[in-house]
């Protein structure tokens, strides 16, 4: 009968704990986004190509090899967010000592002298009494708390998916970083190729006034055409100003990714047209998404915020803790070690929570709302991932047409340009004729430094937007 009543209690005390632990269990980790099978902007049958570690060096440039060597070297953003990583895993060691008994180790020793005089009245005789006692003391203590309810495992858990986060952090800040290098490197060159541009398009303005001034000298020409002429080489010349800016500009902000002063930063340039764009085709966006850290991150914050939600939810339960201590203490210090002077004490307690205001179940009810709203943040990393990556895809294939468009819209507009200078040097045609057609080669040169400029950094969005060459750290 003791038996059975013993082995029933078992099973009501289980009963009773099974409900407990069902909610207890941190939520699951998903998005609920149900993925697309693949990506809109690509061929179904096109080959997987991801991008390589180092995805700049397609580009076929030694000097932005150098710039990125110097960024992922010096770059304060990336020792910050290295340096978080390091805070991180300190906070996993100091929750996961939750999980182990602590241990001290004290020892004491004292020694105390007391004194009193008595005077006898009759004799005069002064009587001193000097007595000196000693006590020492040498003990271990040792306290533990049962993780009955997994409140401690659940709070390194979280430290230990917040360290994940910090880790993908890391990745998200190296791959911005790299890809404001090569954008604002790419904008460089673009400047110094429009301000070359722009040189050429003045040296132009100016012969044609010359030409004009030479007419007019002979009477062949008028003063208005002069003075239409003197105009267009005014304008041209007033362009160059703020392209010199935009050179130095962009030199000073490449200064800030290196960590240089800026003028420390030597930059020869002039590579602009010889600029490639590797190629690179994505995968599935499932394979889109865990190469990308930001998704990793949020997701890594995700599944901490669930972790706190059981460590709050543990705090309405009972804790156990068991304590205990022993060691010597003795009047002199050779005794100290014998039997007689052993002293210990063991000791268990439990503690239930029972009013505390509403403190811990709205300790509770905030961490859950903490959870919903990181669950909003993940989903809108996914979502904000397959966006990305489908604008990066179209703005590179849009881009690589523009740009060869625009190619073929400069030799006409060359030809056509060099055409009408001939005739006005023969009479055939008058200014007009000329201005409009160096109006539009100006134009037109513009424009396809600026295409270019788009393309290579739509190619930079592209390899952004699928991760780089970060991997997922071990």
């Amino acid at each position: 009968m003791p038996h059975a009543f013993g082995r029933r209690a078992a099973l009501v005390a289980t009963a009773a704990l099974l409900p407990a632990c069902s909610w207890l269990t941190p939520p699951a980790t998903t998005s609920g986004i149900d993925l697309p099978q693949r990506l809109a902007a690509i061929d179904s049958g096109a080959p997987v190509q991801w991008p390589d570690p180092g995805w700049w060096r397609g580009f076929g440039s030694a000097e932005l090899d150098a710039l990125m060597a110097r960024a992922l070297e010096a770059n304060t953003d990336i020792a910050a967010a290295v340096a978080r990583v390091r805070q991180a895993d300190a906070q996993v060691r100091i929750n996961g000592a939750t999980l182990l008994p602590t241990v001290d180790l004290t020892g004491q020793a004292t020694r105390q002298q007391t004194g009193s005089v008595n005077t006898a009245s009759i004799t005069g005789l002064v009587n001193r009494r000097v007595r000196v006692t000693a006590a020492d003391r040498l003990q271990l203590s040792a306290s533990y708390e049962i993780d009955f309810w997994g409140k401690n495992r659940a709070a390194t858990e979280a430290a230990q998916q917040a360290a994940f986060a910090n880790r993908f952090d890391v990745g998200t800040v190296t791959l911005t970083t790299q890809a404001s290098v090569a954008n604002t490197y790419f904008a460089l060159l673009g400047a110094q190729d429009r301000l070359a541009l722009q040189r050429q398009n003045l040296e132009i303005a100016q012969r044609v006034l010359r030409v004009i001034r030479d007419r007019v000298s002979v009477g062949t020409g008028t003063g208005l055409e002069l003075a239409q002429q003197e105009a267009v080489a005014a304008q041209q010349q007033a362009l160059i100003p703020p392209l010199v800016q935009e050179v130095e500009t962009n030199r000073n902000s490449l200064g800030t990714l290196v960590a240089l002063p800026p003028e420390r930063i030597v930059l020869q340039g002039g590579t602009f047209n010889r600029i490639t764009v590797p190629p690179v085709t994505p995968g599935l966006p499932a394979e889109v998404l865990a190469r990308r850290p930001d998704v990793l991150n949020a997701e890594a914050t995700l599944a901490a915020a669930n972790a706190n939600i059981v460590t709050a939810r543990a705090q309405l339960l009972p804790s156990v803790t068991l304590t205990g201590s022993g060691g010597w203490t003795s009047l002199a210090l050779e005794t100290l070690t014998r039997p007689e002077s052993l002293v210990f004490s063991l000791a268990a307690g439990i503690a239930q929570p029972i009013f505390r205001g509403g403190a811990l179940r709205g300790q509770v009810q905030l961490r859950e709302a903490q959870a919903e709203e990181l669950l909003q943040t993940y989903r809108f990393a996914i979502l904000n991932a397959l966006v990305d990556t489908e604008n990066a895809l179209v703005a590179l294939r849009q881009t690589t047409e523009q740009e060869a468009l625009q190619a073929n819209a400069v030799r006409m507009a060359e030809r056509s340009y060099a055409i009408s200078e001939a005739q006005l040097g023969a009479g055939t045609i008058d200014l007009i004729t000329l201005l409009n057609t160096q109006q539009t080669l100006f134009s037109a040169r513009n424009t396809l430094a600026q295409a270019r400029l788009a393309r290579l950094q739509a190619a930079v969005g592209l390899f952004r937007a699928l991760g780089g060459g970060w991997g997922t750290p071990a």
